[in-house]
């Protein structure tokens, strides 16, 4: 597996999931000491949400026509200059929230742009696919682990400007590698961009384990991904300091290098159905938040959470990248991410704003029932529970 195109990869991701790690952690302390409040945190990560989720389906078509690893490379050079501007502004002073959002904006939309490439370069790169997904998460989970708490300490000493410029130049060093890639695929998909979105959506439609997920996942959006971060990390931050939230953050990443190293020694004949049950752990996340648990649980309740979640996420995008023919798999990719994360920034806007009717720890406690019982839908789908993939 260790070939010198996917060990570029490797390290293109695992640079570039340090920015993913860090870059929550690092919105929702400087949007809090900007006085911005749990509101401008889910703004803040709304408006990279929603370029991401809208934009995502035609990045998925031009893919296809100018090839995963060129739109990858355009991705990152666009997130070099994005996060760089993002640490100048914090760096010489309080930025104005236009500004925060405009460039979390124009991040998530290249986002959208390098996302549905992965699947299609993991399956063209690694000839056993969970294996690589498996490793590919546990590298993904060092960083979460090491981003969060370093995003914390380093915004606590030097500011959160500082963590911006780290992010920064993580991605031009994914660029670099994904430019020393010799794999090459030829561009294709001259119909028009209509005619690729409607084949896309054919091959989607098809699969009922499929859609159903994503179904799932939209209600998850809203109710659960969409208020944990913004709702916690005031929760934990007004407890217990910023360093404490980057902590927990870090716990999750400790959690989901446990689910990835479960990955690689299990491979289940159902995977979707076992990732399904891994899931219920997810729910411990929000159900931490919302009871006021003395730190150290709430990091324990993290790690279980991390673990379900990476467990799961190997056992989808397994079943994503061998059960979805090649030359449809960027496309399909583009409408499961798209579906995945359209909600996400609903949950976020409504965060603050439902959080001072009903209160955070009522808002995350609803959350976590919804959780369990959307795990609870998902092992009920009868597909969801069949499917198998091949070795």
């Amino acid at each position: 597996m260790w070939t010198r195109e996917f060990m570029l990869f490797f390290t293109a991701r695992t640079v570039s999931m340090l920015g993913w790690a860090i870059t929550p952690v690092a919105t929702a302390l400087g949007m809090h000491d900007a006085g911005y409040g749990a509101t401008g945190v889910g703004l803040a990560l709304a408006a990279w949400t929603v370029p991401m989720a809208g934009l995502i389906l035609f990045g998925g078509v031009l893919m296809d026509r100018f090839t995963p690893r060129r739109m990858m490379i355009g991705a990152d050079v666009v997130r070099v200059a994005t996060q760089a501007a993002m640490a100048v502004l914090f760096l010489l002073g309080r930025p104005e929230l236009w500004q925060v959002l405009a460039l979390s904006a124009i991040a998530g939309a290249a986002s959208a742009m390098y996302q549905p490439g992965v699947a299609g370069t993991v399956a063209r790169v690694a000839p056993d696919v969970q294996r690589a997904n498996a490793t590919l998460r546990m590298s993904e989970a060092i960083m979460q682990l090491l981003g969060p708490g370093l995003a914390g300490a380093l915004a606590g000493l030097a500011g959160v400007g500082v963590v911006f410029a780290i992010d920064s130049a993580g991605f031009a060093i994914s660029a670099v590698c994904l430019l020393l890639m010799r794999t090459r695929v030829a561009g294709s998909g001259e119909e028009p961009v209509l005619v690729r979105l409607r084949e896309g959506w054919r091959e989607f439609r098809s699969r009922t384990w499929m859609w159903s997920v994503i179904l799932i996942w939209v209600i998850f959006g809203i109710t659960l991904f969409g208020p944990l971060i913004p709702l916690g990390s005031v929760i934990v931050t007004d407890a217990y300091g910023q360093t404490a939230y980057g902590l927990v953050m870090s716990a999750s990443g400790a959690g989901t290098i446990v689910g990835g190293l479960l990955a690689l020694r299990i491979r289940p004949a159902r995977p979707l159905a076992a990732g399904g049950i891994g899931m219920f752990l997810f729910a411990l996340e929000p159900l931490s938040f919302a009871a006021g648990l003395p730190l150290g649980v709430i990091m324990a309740c993290h790690v279980l959470g991390g673990a379900g979640w990476a467990f799961w996420s190997v056992m989808w995008a397994t079943s994503v990248q061998t059960l979805v023919p090649a030359e449809a798999l960027n496309r399909v990719s583009a409408y499961e991410i798209g579906g995945s994360t359209m909600a996400v920034p609903i949950g976020q806007a409504l965060a603050g704003p439902m959080a001072g009717l009903v209160g955070a720890r009522e808002l995350l406690t609803v959350s976590a029932l919804v959780a369990v019982a959307g795990c609870l839908a998902l092992l009920s789908v009868r597909p969801v529970r069949q499917i198998s993939v091949r070795p």
